[in-house]
């Protein structure tokens, strides 16, 4: 089949004196953020191309098709599709929500408490098929503190742009206006007079927040709180003790936080701390204290407390320890819960509040594994929690447990319908050593019987950015390619947070490369172990793990068999100097400021995997990115292909394929999501020659 081919228009750009050519710029339209709402809006010339290289992608995944149909087949018969979470017990009623053999989409379900009368007050399935809609997805679903309202956010195109709507649970009957472009969150005050939520400005940034009150067709919503810097995005949130609504605002690396009583008639917020460059907190209020997680002068973050927030006097409650990651607090009664994480291994402590001893929960022997906590019920007077944990091998299981006597009793456990048997798999953390003798931890899941001789192939996935740590949990899609001789390994790189505060800063802004190093070496420590070998690595990273599978498939594409990219940040230079694109603005501590700093231009020049691409041979490559997308544009992907298209000198699979009916988290439903996973692990296991 013909390869298909983007045109060339030559554009010449220019910054700090630097200038270089641009020969497929010109598929970014000007009014990007109107074509993500409105694909009509499209240019025709860009369409054609990318419904091309959509021709070309199926072709060359045409033998797989029955693979893909028995991946997918496989991958559902490890869900359990008619299932039901655990209750939550509100004021009056118990929630929950439940899932079909047949459906897409979930239910949530309720019964008064002491009553058996199951009522249905939500429907995804039903309410798409109403909505006659390819995609539906649902922002949030909240039901008002007198369980009259059910307010819920709903995005039909995948741009992320939420339309509010509250509706009578009763009469099913639609009781406010729509409240169009916010960022999809619903807080309902507690008097079910209004609910708050935010809205997004024209570049897609959460600003503003709004009180609108419920029954209002006409008024204009009232605005409480605007946040003037263009970096930083708001969100709004009720304390834990019911007593004030927080508004927090930040970036990334920033923040700062106001409060009011629940109770005021006209909201004025009151600012509890200055923003101060670098130094993020969030306060929280329980039993006439407020308690402050902060980083300021406390690395990997700390807890203070006070007793007023007119006259703040912070003391210490939980003190900083060196790269343990110290995290935020679950209030009961009698108790309080945290977390930390260390080494890329979570633990959870346990405080009782009137001996004010602490000690930590363990309840699994598995040395890998990540635990959980939340709450049984609204009303904080209780022991009892739901404590879960699962591990790269071990499906999740859920106890009830009582934090005062003990005792625990298993409640739900991860069923998967076609079988499951643990012991089958083997989980290994290692560390190794990175370029610059850092220790970087390594968590590889592979089936027992697979050789470690180096004949395997493996999957090596990674992400590294935005503090963002990648857990040990249990995923039961991995499975198919654990069961076929693949390994799957996830590479603990900086740019996360999994050894604290420092091991993000050691991977962002003019330290980002140590992030491409880590994965780099972690793929020679895997080879040089006998994990796998040179050239039968496939490498797998999404969003700005697509940023750094486009860094090190240019840096090594030797180490590679092939590379899976869902919608990766690849045009990363030209994005970072556009401060018009919804994100940009706000990452400027994470990937720095080219457009305003020439120190970073250089150093973001030095990678950009767009901008990096040479003539020499490439590994099998997938890139997947959808229409709608306005997180990472299509257009970075649809550049990096074109131009690896051009350079490339093997003849190695290259398939870019667009979803033109989705956004950054791909297709809606979970038959959806599971097909373009089933898509993936086609491509991974045609590669790899197991079809």
């Amino acid at each position: 089949m013909k390869i298909p081919q983007l045109p060339k228009k030559l554009e010449i750009k220019s910054c700090h004196n630097i200038t270089w050519e641009d020969h497929y710029s010109w598929i970014h339209q000007k009014n990007i953020l109107e074509v993500l709402r409105d694909k009509s809006k499209l240019d025709p010339e860009v369409k054609k191309y990318l419904d091309e290289e959509n021709l070309y992608a199926e072709h060359h995944l045409k033998d797989t098709k029955k693979l893909q149909n028995k991946l997918f087949d496989e991958i559902k018969g490890r869900i359990k599709l008619d299932d039901e979470s655990l209750p939550y017990k509100d004021h009056t009623y118990e929630y929950w929500t439940k899932t079909t053999t047949k459906g897409n989409y979930s239910i949530k379900l309720r019964k008064k408490i002491g009553t058996n009368k199951v009522e249905e007050i939500w429907n995804g399935d039903k309410e798409k098929e109403k909505l006659k809609t390819e995609y539906f997805g649902v922002g949030d679903l909240e039901v008002s503190n007198n369980d009259k309202y059910l307010g819920y956010s709903l995005d039909l195109k995948g741009s992320e742009y939420y339309t509010i709507h509250i509706r009578d649970i009763e009469t099913t009957k639609i009781i406010s206006k729509e409240i169009t472009e916010t960022s999809g969150g619903i807080t309902f005050s507690l008097d079910d007079k209004y609910i708050f939520y935010s809205k997004l400005d024209q570049n897609h940034r959460a600003r503003k927040i709004y009180r609108h009150e419920i029954g209002n067709y006409q008024d204009e919503d009232l605005l409480i709180f605007e946040e003037k810097s263009e970096a930083f995005t708001v969100g709004i949130g009720l304390s834990s003790d019911e007593k004030y609504y927080f508004i927090n605002t930040s970036d990334h690396n920033t923040s700062e936080q106001y409060y009011f009583n629940v109770d005021e008639a006209k909201p004025l917020p009151k600012l509890i701390m200055k923003r101060e460059r670098g130094v993020l907190y969030s306060v929280s209020s329980w039993d006439g204290k407020f308690y402050n997680h902060t980083n300021k002068d406390a690395e990997d973050f700390k807890i203070d407390i006070t007793n007023n927030l007119e006259k703040l006097d912070w003391k210490p409650f939980i003190l900083q320890k060196k790269e343990v990651l110290i995290g935020s607090l679950t209030f009961l009664k009698s108790w309080i819960i945290r977390s930390e994480t260390s080494n890329a291994l979570d633990k959870l402590f346990v405080r009782n509040i009137s001996t004010n001893i602490e000690e930590e929960l363990i309840f699994s022997d598995e040395k890998i594994y990540v635990p959980g906590v939340s709450l049984t019920q609204r009303n904080r007077d209780t022991d009892e929690v739901y404590l879960g944990y699962s591990s790269p091998k071990t499906p999740s299981r859920v106890y009830k447990f009582n934090l005062s006597n003990k005792s625990k009793e298993l409640v739900k456990e991860q069923e998967i319908p076609s079988g499951h048997n643990s012991e089958n798999y083997i989980v290994e953390r290692v560390e190794f050593k990175s370029h610059d003798g850092r220790l970087v931890p390594l968590t590889i899941t592979r089936h027992k019987k697979t050789k470690i001789d180096g004949s395997a192939n493996l999957l090596l996935y990674g992400y590294g950015s935005y503090g963002s740590s990648m857990s040990p949990s249990f995923s039961s899609t991995r499975l198919s390619l654990i069961d076929r001789d693949i390994i799957w390994a996830t590479a603990h790189i900086r740019g996360g947070m999994e050894k604290g505060m420092k091991w993000w800063k050691e991977g962002k802004l003019t330290n980002k490369k140590n992030t491409f190093e880590d994965y780099i070496h972690a793929a020679q420590y895997l080879i040089e172990n006998k994990f796998t070998s040179k050239g039968k690595i496939i490498g797998m990273g999404g969003s700005a793990g697509g940023l750094l599978m486009g860094a090190v498939v240019n840096q090594s594409p030797e180490l590679f068999l092939g590379i899976i990219m869902a919608v990766p940040f690849v045009d990363s230079l030209t994005t970072n100097l556009d401060h018009s694109l919804p994100l940009t603005v706000g990452e400027f501590d994470e990937f720095g400021n080219a457009k305003d700093n020439k120190e970073h231009f250089d150093y973001i020049f030095s990678y950009a995997p767009y901008n990096n691409i040479k003539k020499k041979d490439y590994p099998h490559m997938l890139i997947t990115t959808s229409l709608s997308d306005n997180r990472v544009l299509f257009d970075e992907p649809a550049k990096f292909t074109a131009k690896l298209r051009e350079y490339k000198t093997d003849n190695n699979l290259l398939l870019l394929k667009t979803e033109m009916n989705a956004g950054h988290g791909g297709k809606s439903g979970r038959d959806g999501a599971i097909e373009e996973i089933a898509i993936d692990y086609a491509f991974a296991l045609k590669i790899a020659k197991k079809i």
